[in-house]
């Protein structure tokens, strides 16, 4: 079977297609920063919601991608391949929590999380190497997401855009 059937019969499997970010984690260049502009649309969707609803919301998508990460990593035979996205959607989702939408919240949410999910501060870099399965895959974006979290509200709060 060829790379390019593969592809499709992933994408069209709904496991692997939202753990590959809605097949934006098959990019050739920076899978994860394609991840994370995939989690923009759900971000606008969920923003009005009521925080609390927001949170729970997230909580389930973590907990779901705990499962999807896991069953397409096994299918690949990677830990943590690459193409595996779901992580920065669920990531990005926890950076925006209770942060305003604005075009200036929506570029810094999604640097700080960029930033925080390559950088991997300690314990970020911890939970990466030592978790393994689908919340290894999952747990070390939900760090680094805290991070960007704390990080974008700091900002927020300081500086007025």
């Amino acid at each position: 079977m060829s790379q390019k059937d593969v592809t499709v019969q992933m994408l069209a499997d709904l496991r692997h297609f939202l753990s590959l970010g809605f097949g934006s984690g098959l990019s050739p260049l920076a899978p994860g920063t394609a991840g994370t502009l995939a989690a923009i649309p759900i971000y606008l969707l969920m923003a009005e919601l009521n925080p609390w609803l927001y949170f729970a919301i997230t909580v389930v998508l973590f907990i779901w991608g705990v499962r999807l990460c896991d069953y397409t990593s096994r299918y690949l035979g990677v830990h943590d391949h690459g193409a595996i996205v779901w992580d920065e959607v669920v990531g990005y989702l926890i950076t925006m929590w209770l942060v305003p939408v604005s075009l200036v919240s929506l570029m810094l949410g999604f640097l700080a999380f960029r930033l925080f999910d390559i950088w991997k501060p300690w314990p970020v870099k911890l939970l990466d190497s030592r978790m393994k399965g689908g919340f290894g895959i999952m747990i070390d974006d939900v760090a680094a997401a805290i991070y960007a979290w704390l990080t974008v509200h700091t900002i927020l709060y300081f500086v007025d855009f």
